[in-house]
């Protein structure tokens, strides 16, 4: 059985058209003669308005809580409408929606009497997105011709109890996936999931947090020791930066895994930084397509990448960041400095990018988030503390930095005309990074772009792309 997992995004199911391009793909699978499990995520920004709602309800509006269930009921019910032509099918689909929103409106209207919006309501409150859209999804396959059957992901993926991050619990979900799949998959039917959302052993719903839907598709991926993991998306796969900042940008066409999970970890949107995990401990190639443009061969992720001439494979940014200073004389004399610092952080459960340190001080990079005041304010038990936001890291990808003298000189010699506050290079051999301004991000990867990516392998990227626009 040649089993593929297909992963498509909000984009991909956002509309009535997306989904028929979805439905077409996945017959395109069938009709090669391959098994597909399809994982989706919830409609194009459903999971944003879900989660306003519940704010809005926590905060006591509980018109304006309802209010935004029910615009998303009505672009749920018309979406339904538009795809399942018989009458039948799109009355109890439609029957079907209503249940699961009077179900919300319920939750709503009881987080607008209590005023308090826990970790565990929320993520009940985010999974109608995925419950909603692989109903659809299915019913709409069926219309089409697929042979689809409707697969509760809850009852697949399980997890810890830690509410919206939560950690799936590998053996578990290695017995689960093959229990509930694979007796469709014999019988030819395409089992449609929500990805995204899951459950912990006492059956409470759980997410695996923002992007968690390609996390769900690796994970039964691997369960099923499928032969491929499609990541379908918007975009044409991995680019060597982003188009929106440099319009040369190229497509990468295979990348290691490695390498494309430091560039997920550092910003790159195209995956979820978890994706690559289950892929590489069964050594699955995962493919990044465009659901809006098939015909494009995406990128490939593989265990081992051709060599590639240049040294690095793509640029990626992470914003939103603050720089942290620690400084205390004779810091490095002082028998568990380091770990009391790092203890702070753990107990904000705040992770660390990047992390630079001197004989006197500790300058560490972490999200910009409401947690900084407090702690710092730990942090200023042990030494002198400042912090600063609006800072972004600049991650420089590729495997062949490995041993290659002058990279750093060529790198820092590009980027002269840009203040560089925090560099670090010795953690990764295969990842370049450093900290600059916000506002000086963009400029330091169009000249890094242009420094580096000028006469590109066309063993590795995309580079016919480059001259038909420029021949245009």
């Amino acid at each position: 059985m040649n089993v593929v997992v297909m992963k498509f995004g909000g984009t991909s199911v956002e509309d009535p058209a997306a989904i028929g391009r979805t439905a077409a793909l996945v017959a395109g699978r069938v009709a090669q003669g391959k098994s597909p499990v399809v994982v989706v995520s919830a409609m194009a920004k459903v999971t944003d308005q879900l989660l306003r709602a519940a704010e809005a309800a926590a905060q006591g509006d509980r018109a304006g809580a309802l209010a935004i269930s029910s615009r998303l009921r009505s672009r749920h019910r018309d979406t339904a409408a538009a795809l399942i032509k018989n009458h039948a099918d799109q009355v109890a689909l439609v029957s079907l929606i209503d249940e699961k929103f009077d179900s919300l409106d319920e939750i709503l209207r009881g987080l607008a009497a209590i005023l308090e919006l826990t970790p565990r309501i929320s993520d009940l409150i985010a999974s109608f997105g995925e419950r909603l859209s692989s109903r659809i999804v299915t019913a709409a396959f069926r219309e089409q011709g697929v042979d689809a059957a409707h697969a509760d992901a809850c009852e697949i993926i399980v997890t810890d109890s830690q509410f919206q991050k939560a950690i799936p619990q590998d053996d578990i979900i290695d017995k689960k996936a093959p229990e509930k799949l694979l007796p469709l998959l014999v019988e030819g039917k395409v089992p449609v999931m929500g990805g995204f959302i899951a459950s912990n052993e006492a059956g409470l719903t759980t997410t695996l947090g923002r992007g968690g839907s390609d996390f769900t598709g690796a994970l039964v991926g691997g369960a099923l020791t499928a032969e491929a993991i499609e990541i379908w998306t918007d975009v044409d796969g991995i680019m060597t930066a982003d188009p929106r900042v440099c319009p040369d940008a190229l497509r990468v066409k295979v990348i290691s895994f490695e390498e494309a999970a430091e560039l997920a970890y550092f910003g790159a949107k195209v995956l979820h930084p978890a994706t690559i995990l289950p892929a590489v401990k069964k050594n699955i190639p995962v493919l990044v397509l465009n659901s809006r443009n098939a015909a494009c061969e995406g990128t490939r992720i593989v265990s081992l990448a051709p060599h590639c001439k240049s040294p690095f494979k793509s640029i990626a940014v992470k914003k939103k960041l603050s720089i942290i200073d620690v400084v205390a004389s004779r810091m490095l004399m002082t028998h568990g400095y380091l770990r009391q610092i790092f203890e702070v952080f753990d107990k904000h459960k705040c992770p660390v990018d990047m992390v630079s340190t001197s004989e006197v001080s500790v300058s560490l990079s972490v999200d910009s988030n409401n947690q900084l005041p407090l702690i710092a304010a730990d942090l200023s038990k042990l030494a002198d503390v400042k912090y600063e936001g609006k800072k972004a890291l600049v991650c420089m990808v590729g495997e062949d930095i490995r041993g290659q003298s002058g990279i750093a000189a060529q790198v820092f010699n590009a980027i002269r005309h840009v203040n560089v506050r925090m560099i670090s290079q010795g953690a990764s051999e295969i990842n370049m990074s450093f900290m600059i301004e916000e506002d000086d991000a963009e400029e330091a990867i169009r000249s890094l772009h242009a420094a580096f990516f000028q006469e590109p392998d066309a063993a590795v990227f995309d580079v016919e792309a480059r001259s038909t626009v420029h021949s245009s």
